[in-house]
């Protein structure tokens, strides 16, 4: 009689930054489903009664790290919270202090940070714009990037065959095309340049460094606040927008970046834009109702090119 075989993630330490909500709470899920313990960070907390900038104080860091748990009940998987502003080096270091103390090291780095949605003027021009709006669009999409590796680099790399997702809002294709107005766009360019330079200054380490995207996310923000709808009848939104049918949940993506850290050979992605349509595909994983949306093919090839919703051959 066969063993059965481990988890894909038993043993591997995860982190993901911006763990909150939407895609990277189901990052954090999902890789601890595949036995990581997982550490989930965020600036809104239920036992400090702490609310971040983006306003939602039901959505907690520690449920993320308790859905974690319970989604690692029979892989050995789990979730840590941790309350961290990754704009703060001191509170970084310190987290990254915790994380070695307890593990010796990291292997998986997950980039998610975000939250700056209410500072863009999408209808501004730079000099429209309210400065420090949007000077803190840059600080909260890039900055915060770039202070989280600082301190968790030394750990990822510690360990062979290290992986480090930047998340973002679109491919490296769709966002050759500006993505008004000027800070959302920088913002959202940004971790694709950071995941290419990181893949080349971490090569001699056998890191692998890769920028991804989930497509048209039903985020809690999205169904609630845009369309006004749950995930149960998200279909009546397709009446404020006929594309909102290629959507896809932040579970898509939280599978994309569980088959990434579960890949022997995911070094073949080093440095590349990826996103969680093109990824299953690849891999095999599906959406929660079983469908494989390809977003960013379809919002390039139907809705980019003004041909009407259809998303026929696209999920």
């Amino acid at each position: 009689m066969n063993a059965p075989h481990p988890p894909p993630l038993a043993g591997r330490t995860a982190l993901v930054a911006g763990a909150t909500r939407g895609a990277g709470r189901a990052m954090a899920v999902e890789l601890a489903r595949a036995g990581a313990t997982v550490w989930a960070t965020g600036r809104t907390s239920r036992d400090r009664g702490t609310v971040s900038e983006v306003g939602r104080p039901t959505e907690t860091i520690e449920e993320t790290a308790e859905r974690a748990t319970e989604a690692g009940r029979d892989s050995g998987g789990r979730g840590i919270p941790a309350v961290v502003d990754h704009l703060d080096p001191a509170q970084v270091r310190a987290l990254m202090e915790r994380v070695d103390a307890a593990h010796g090291g990291l292997d998986i780095l997950v980039n998610d940070l975000w939250g700056g949605d209410r500072f863009v003027g999408f209808d501004k021009k730079l000099w429209e714009h309210d400065l420090d709006e949007g000077l803190r669009v840059l600080r909260l999409g890039i900055d915060s990037h770039l202070i989280t590796a600082r301190y968790a680099l030394p750990l990822l790399t510690r360990r062979a065959g290290g992986l480090l997702v930047e998340v973002t809002d679109g491919t490296e294709e769709s966002n050759r095309a500006y993505r008004e107005p000027l800070y959302y766009d920088l913002a959202k360019a940004a971790p694709l340049r950071i995941a290419r330079a990181l893949a080349e200054e971490t090569e001699e380490y056998g890191t692998t460094v890769v920028c991804l995207t989930p497509g048209w996310l039903r985020s809690e923000a999205m169904l609630d606040e845009h369309f006004e709808v749950t995930e149960e009848n998200w279909r009546e939104g397709c009446a404020k927008d006929p594309h909102f049918a290629i959507s896809e949940t932040p579970v898509f993506v939280g599978r994309a970046v569980a088959a990434l850290a579960g890949d022997p050979d995911v070094r073949r992605w080093n440095g590349c834009s990826l996103s969680s349509g093109g990824l299953a595909q690849v891999y095999g994983f599906t959406d929660v109702d079983g469908s494989a949306p390809d977003a960013w093919r379809y919002i390039l090839e139907v809705q980019f090119a003004g041909k009407p919703a259809d998303v026929a051959g696209y999920r």
